[in-house]
């Protein structure tokens, strides 16, 4: 009998973020990123009705989350992140998977984002979806030596 991929090995389900989600989403951004966000970006996007997303476990934890501010027919995804304990399990492709549905039925015709170079999971999770490289931003993101520049990506809808 031959192995299952990990990412069956989990069931997903998402909904849309909540105040009540904070606390969980702050421990995740903080285990996740060196320079995480403060939990007052994430209550200004949850102001703002940005499309902000939480993905849950079986047990309604909440594993991993995304934000998407849409305007002027195209989207930007500001943040897509999953717990350090839940990556590489498709977890992140089904996050992305979503808001590129959602991004569909609003008719939007592109989606743009920025991505570490030093991350090259997700450069490559991302331009598996068929996102493109446009661009860079110089300096975009503080780096333990400085600033890093961002890869600046596009999918067209």
């Amino acid at each position: 009998m031959s192995a299952q991929p990990q990412e069956m090995l989990f069931c997903w389900r998402d909904r849309a973020m909540q105040a009540e989600d904070l606390p969980e989403v702050m421990l995740i951004e903080q285990q996740a990123y060196q320079f995480p966000w403060s939990e007052g970006v994430f209550r200004d996007c949850l102001r703002m009705r940005y499309t902000c997303r939480v993905a849950l476990d079986a047990e309604d934890r909440v594993q991993g989350y995304a934000l998407m501010s849409c305007g002027a027919g195209e989207a930007h995804l500001l943040n897509l992140c999953v717990s350090p304990m839940r990556q590489r399990n498709g977890l992140g492709r089904y996050m992305l998977g979503q808001l590129i549905a959602l991004a569909r039925q609003q008719r939007l015709s592109a989606i743009y984002l920025e991505v570490r170079p030093s991350n090259p999971a997700a450069v490559a999770l991302y331009e598996s979806a068929g996102f493109s490289r446009i661009g860079e931003r110089r300096g975009y993101y503080p780096a333990a030596q400085g600033r890093e520049d961002a890869i600046l990506l596009a999918l067209l809808l």
